[in-house]
């Protein structure tokens, strides 16, 4: 498999967490330009949500 992070030319979300022991990291890149990235599951809880109230398919949703 690819490296699944994402980046400005293949922008999106992306959530590891390799066992229920282990901190969860993610990162996102928005086609927008913004970015961003987390570590522990409270951080990356709220990446999420930020990714879900204000970028990727937010954006398309702003406009209707």
């Amino acid at each position: 498999m690819g490296d699944l992070t994402p980046t400005q030319t293949a922008p999106g979300l992306h959530i590891i967490k390799p066992s229920p022991d282990a901190p969860a990291t993610g990162s996102a890149v928005c086609h927008c330009g913004a970015s961003a990235t987390a570590t522990g599951d409270a951080q990356v809880q709220l990446l999420v949500q930020g990714w879900e109230a204000n970028h990727g398919s937010a954006h398309s949703q702003r406009g209707k």
